[in-house]
């Protein structure tokens, strides 16, 4: 079992399911409320349509695991 009990591990495991609900977003699922979309570009800065910021999320997550 993984746990994430620093600020640094629960902030990767946010990021990391916003990035998953973004990419069935890309398929064509909704959710009621705000959509991981328009989550991601409020707190993260992001620009571009829905594949872009999918993109520049995993461009994120390669920098991070290589350090």
């Amino acid at each position: 079992m993984i746990v994430a009990n620093t600020p640094e591990q629960i902030d990767m495991f946010r990021f990391l399911s916003l990035r998953s609900a973004l990419k069935l977003e890309c398929l064509g699922m909704t959710r009621r409320g705000q959509s991981a979309y328009s989550i991601i570009k409020a707190e993260y800065g992001f620009t571009g349509n829905k594949k872009s910021v999918l993109e520049q999320m995993e461009q994120i997550i390669k920098e991070v695991k290589n350090d």
